[in-house]
């Protein structure tokens, strides 16, 4: 089997990539920088530039299933200008995808994008599953609901469209820990606002054997890539101070202190999706990750 990835050389594409090759399924990659093209037998790299239309079609040669991942980070103060540029990012390279395959010939009959469960709105008692339609009306939750809407564009080419709406991913070298596990390394540790707000995670290694997963069981539509035991942002803080053997001590941070900071990005900080992955679950996916302790001892000990 051969995949086509893009954003194949960032945190998740990474961990994927390694997936696939644990699987004996070769990997082609698009990217935007000509230095990350490698040729190996299992990995090989392909130049695309979705602001100027342009796209190395050989990228699709024997390629059965595209495994989508391309989008600004969000990780970065949401200026107007740069809330445009983290949709235009997922937008414009899924149009170039699209019309990449009305043109050319090629052997697709899976496409599965990245997603988030930045779509359901805010709630510290809703518990979301991939039946809800429900969509938030922050700026994430219309980001997802344009991503997701063209991805489904792709119904119109007669291929399978799955869409993998991730939490919150920790890893140890990248992401969102290393960002809560430096403060409390330094004894300044504290949970954001109330603490109450849940945050669904999951280890980055049941995030990539989740996309391989939905791409070996072709699995159908919304998939929600959380781990089965959400915890609040007051119960991530201490666990994290525990498996460091740090104390915490100062009081949570106020949100007005983190809105002055961050401006719109706070949002990523207090808002609380308490979401359900019953359904990948029935579908037969066991995590290696069930619990937040035994990940955490994993990424940082």
């Amino acid at each position: 089997m051969k995949v086509l990835i893009t954003g194949a050389t960032g945190l998740i594409g990474k961990a994927i990539v390694e997936q696939c090759h644990d699987q004996n399924i070769s990997v082609h990659y698009l990217t935007t920088s000509k230095e990350k093209i490698e040729q190996h037998d299992d990995y090989k790299g392909f130049y695309w530039n979705p602001k100027n239309n342009e796209i190395d079609v050989a990228c699709l040669e024997g390629v059965e299933t595209i495994i989508n991942l391309a989008g600004a980070t969000i990780a970065k103060r949401w200026t107007a200008t740069y809330k445009n540029v983290i949709i235009n990012s997922r937008l414009d390279t899924l149009q170039l995808i699209k019309e990449t395959l009305q043109r050319e010939n090629h052997s697709v009959k899976h496409v599965i994008s990245a997603s988030a469960i930045g779509i359901y709105p805010d709630s510290l008692t809703n518990y979301y599953d991939e039946e809800t339609t429900e969509i938030s009306t922050s700026f994430l939750g219309q980001v997802v609901e344009k991503w997701e809407a063209m991805t489904d564009t792709f119904k119109t080419l007669d291929v399978l469209v799955s869409k993998v709406r991730i939490g919150l991913v920790l890893d140890s070298e990248e992401g969102a820990l290393p960002q809560i596990v430096k403060p409390v390394k330094f004894v300044a540790g504290a949970a954001f606002g109330s603490g109450n707000q849940w945050q669904s995670w999951i280890h980055i290694t049941d995030l990539a054997r989740i996309f391989v997963y939905v791409l070996n069981h072709k699995i159908e539509g919304v998939t929600n890539a959380v781990a089965p035991n959400p915890i609040t942002n007051s119960e991530l803080t201490k666990a994290v101070a525990s498996v460091l053997n740090k104390p915490l001590f100062l009081p949570n941070i106020p949100k007005a202190l983190m809105k002055l900071i961050l401006g719109d990005m706070h949002i990523l900080l207090f808002e609380s999706q308490r979401v359900s992955c019953k359904q990948v679950e029935e579908e037969g996916f066991q995590f290696e990750f069930v619990n937040i302790k035994p990940a955490l001892e994993n990424l940082l000990a």
